[in-house]
Formats: structure tokens, C-alpha cells, sequence
């Protein structure tokens, strides 16, 4: 273990730990930006209240969209497999972009705002539904992205000692936001207001992301927060827990190293098959609960409640993760988020509406889960500094399982109807719990498999 004095009157030095990891040590959040770093948890919560309502509430408006333009359903769920697909590819170019400085925090923040903006703005006055692919599955799927990776990002830079509850938090804006619209679009949207009502929210929801966006600022690189010794036990138990159960990366990995591991692109397949089966249940529960004969208030009031444990679920499984282990809640919440998809099958068949609602909300919180377990696991495994880049690589999963639930879970209902689309999913998502079991943090040895030295220094040798 070394250490770094340097000749400079900024009060901080750097400490490299036995694995030749750094750590910048002595500045406090207050030296860095003036104000507590609560703050940079308060300012991405809204900034992804901001974004979400355009997907998870998108679907409410499918009747009124249909009569209102003459887009078939086929159109709707593939707009959201669009928008999906555009807010999972700007995840990459959008961290070497941060990370590279070329793209302050605040500018993918205001460009994130217009995006969404343009989006509403495209569902109310498009002339034909190719303007509606570019303007909203697009233009609004670009902004999404660039706000969802500035934002989840964000809170780990400020937070590496405990990342997890954090994360999950911020995380869980994006569900959250859409709650309001959700009733909004069920109730009230219809073909006399439809253009004023979309126009509003996307006005509303600029204003909320760009003010949010207005006070973001990173933490230098390698800092690590005062009074948090990095080389050290921590005297407080909540960082000493999660520490214990998560610890930091063995090094700070650049993509190219990051993509040379097999761990990062089985986490890539991991998020690609629960992240479709998230996507398809917000797209198809709507029209199921509809089809099986739930009044349209019930239907609004089960999706609600999916975004509301969707959001919670974000924030209660990284604290979880925090005193479990990420790996070993990947495991539950996958096995948690398979049996859903029965349960809301099972329950839709039987028109049973307590156990519908129930169902549909274990799998909101199932679904929410997974995006801030994978964003804290990508930083535990590797490093905080280029966790955008990272976990952009990650997150493009969700270019395929936006488009494979959202478009393809259309084809798949329309070929073998909901029961074997619900089957499937299920199926998937036992899968994927098995496969989240071997996820391993790469250069960090197997302490199972670490064998006791036969000869012990102060041994004699025979």
C-alpha cells in the first residue's frame, strides 16, 4: 500500500489500496460543489420522475391514440419498442461522452428535456405515424437515455461506500413519475382534449428534468467521501455491511477491459431477458386485464400500483443488496419477477381481481429491481470511473428487450394468445435466476477456493 502527497493546496491526497486501486481522500461534498450530497440524490430522483411516464404510461393512451390518429395497436407497442430500443442505444456513446468531459452532466440534462418534450409534442400533431417513430420512439427515447444514464450514474460517483440503497432509489423515479399520467391518460384523455393533455405533460415533464438537470455536477475522479477510509474498517455498520457484502471493484476497468471479462456479457443477457419481461408486462397488462374483462378504473388502478412497487421495489432492493449482496438478491428477484407472469395469468383466467392486482404489483416490483441491482453490481465489479461506459454496455441489452417484449411479445400473443405469452415469460425469468447464480466479480479470487498455505511463516520446513 502506498501513498500520494501532492504539492497543491487543494486539501486531498490519494491512497492506493494492496490491488493498486486509488482513492482520492480528504475533500468533502460541500468542497466540491457547496451543498450536502443528498442533494445529488434529490436532483436525479426528479430528473427521472421526469422521463417515465413515457413508458410506463404510454400504453394508457393506446385507445385514445388509435381513434385519434387511425394507428393500429401493432403501431402503439411498436412506438414503445422504438423508444426502448433508442433509450438503451444512447446509454454508450452517452458515458464515453461524459466520462470523456465532451458532454457535461447539465448539458445531457437540458437535451434530455427537449427530447422529451418533442416526444409528447409528436403523439399530438403527427400527420402520419412515421412522424411519431422519429419524434417520439426517437428523439424522446434519445432523451430518455441520455437522462437515465446521467442520472443513475450520478449517485454512485457520490455514493461508492454504499451505492446499492442509493441507486435504487434514484432508480425508482422512473416509475414513480408516471402515476399521475397513468390515471391521467385512462380517465381523461379522449379525442377533445388528447392534443392539449399531451402537449401539458410534456411541458410539464421538460420543466421537471431540466431544473433537475440545472444543479448536476460529477465528483472528481477517484474521490471518496470524507470520513469514509477506503483503507480502512469503517466505524459506521452501515458502510462496514455493505462493504463487506459488496466490495469495491479490485481495479478501476476501462470498457475495453470490462468487455475482455465473460461476467460482463452474462450480465448483458441476464438484463436483456428481465428487462423483456418488464417491458412486455407494461405493455400487455393493460389490454389483457381489458380482455379478461376488468373495467377500464381497474385496469388503471392495477398498473398504478405496478409503477408505484415498481418504483419502491428499486428503492427497498438496493438497500437489501446492500446488507445481502447484490448477486444473491439478483437470484430472489428474478425467481420473484418468473412466478409473477403465472400469477397474472393464472389470475386474469380466473377473473380474479384482488389476486390480478396483487400479481400485477409483485411483478412491478420484480421488474423495477433489476435496473439498480445491475447499475450497483456494474460499478461493484468494475469501478466507479468509467461506470457510464460500462454500464452502457450492459444496459444495451435493453436494445433487443425492448423491442423482443414491446414488439415481438405482440407477435408472440397474437400466435399463441396471452396464456402462452405469459408462459414464456415465466419461463425466462426462472432462466434468468439460475444464470444470475454464477455472476462473479472478475479478478477477485473464489475465497472457497483459496487454499491454506501447508507451510506457514514461523513453520519449520521438514
Amino acid at each position: 500500500m502506498t501513498t500520494t502527497q501532492l504539492n497543491t493546496s487543494v486539501p486531498y491526497h490519494e491512497v492506493t489500496d494492496r490491488n493498486g486501486r486509488v482513492y482520492r481522500i480528504g475533500e468533502s461534498d460541500r468542497d466540491i460543489m457547496g451543498r450536502p450530497r443528498w442533494t445529488m440524490v434529490l436532483f436525479p430522483w426528479m430528473g427521472m420522475l421526469g422521463i417515465s411516464s413515457s413508458e410506463y404510461a404510454f400504453t394508457s393512451a393506446e385507445d385514445t391514440l388509435h381513434q385519434a390518429h387511425l394507428w393500429s395497436s401493432g403501431h402503439i407497442f411498436w412506438l414503445m419498442g422504438v423508444w426502448v430500443f433508442f433509450q438503451a442505444a444512447v446509454a454508450f456513446p452517452a458515458g464515453q461522452l461524459r466520462e470523456s468531459g465532451r458532454l457535461p452532466a447539465r448539458y445531457a440534462m437540458m437535451l434530455g428535456a427537449l427530447g422529451t418534450f418533442l416526444g409528447y409534442l409528436s403523439l399530438a400533431y403527427a400527420p402520419h405515424v412515421i412522424v411519431a417513430y422519429f419524434g417520439f420512439g426517437m428523439f424522446s427515447g434519445i432523451g430518455a437515455g441520455l437522462v437515465y444514464a446521467t442520472c443513475v450514474n450520478m449517485v454512485g460517483k457520490w455514493y461508492p461506500e454504499r451505492k446499492g440503497g442509493k441507486t435504487g432509489l434514484v432508480n425508482g423515479g422512473f416509475a414513480y413519475g408516471s402515476v399521475p399520467f397513468v390515471f391521467l391518460f385512462t380517465a381523461y384523455l379522449d379525442l377533445s382534449n388528447f392534443q392539449r393533455v399531451l402537449v401539458s405533460a410534456g411541458l410539464a415533464c421538460c420543466l421537471v428534468v431540466g431544473v433537475a438537470g440545472w444543479f448536476f455536477k460529477d465528483p472528481p475522479k477517484y474521490w471518496w467521501p470524507q470520513g469514509a477510509d477506503p483503507l480502512k474498517v469503517s466505524d459506521d455498520p452501515r458502510v462496514r455491511r455493505a462493504l463487506a457484502k459488496n466490495p469495491p471493484a479490485v481495479k478501476q476497468y476501462t470498457p475495453r477491459e470490462a468487455a475482455r471479462t465473460p461476467v460482463l456479457w452474462m450480465m448483458w443477457f441476464c438484463l436483456l431477458c428481465t428487462a423483456g419481461i418488464n417491458i412486455f408486462g407494461i405493455a400487455f397488462q393493460v389490454p389483457f386485464g381489458k380482455d379478461m374483462g376488468f373495467a377500464g378504473g381497474i385496469v388503471a388502478t392495477a398498473m398504478s400500483l405496478k409503477a408505484i412497487v415498481n418504483g419502491t421495489g428499486r428503492g427497498v432492493i438496493g438497500w437489501i443488496s446492500d446488507r445481502y449482496g447484490r448477486r444473491h438478491t439478483l437470484v430472489l428477484v428474478c425467481v420473484v419477477l418468473g412466478c409473477a407472469q403465472y400469477g397474472v395469468l393464472i389470475s386474469g383466467t380466473l377473473g380474479s381481481m384482488p389476486f390480478f392486482l396483487l400479481c400485477s404489483m409483485v411483478s412491478g416490483f420484480g421488474g423495477g429491481a433489476i435496473f439498480p441491482l445491475f447499475a450497483a453490481m456494474t460499478a461493484d465489479y468494475f469501478g466507479e470511473n468509467n461506470n457510464a461506459s460500462n454500464y452502457g454496455m450492459v444496459y444495451s441489452s435493453k436494445l433487443v428487450s425492448g423491442l423482443v417484449g414491446s414488439g415481438v411479445g405482440a407477435v408472440v400473443v397474437g400466435a399463441w394468445g396471452y396464456r402462452g405469452a405469459f408462459v414464456i415469460a415465466g419461463s425466462i425469468g426462472i432462466a434468468s435466476a439460475v444464470l444470475a447464480f454464477f455472476l462473479r466479480a472478475p479478478g477477485r479470487p473464489d475465497i472457497k477456493r483459496i487454499r491454506p498455505n501447508p507451510n506457514p511463516i514461523g513453520r519449520e520446513a521438514e
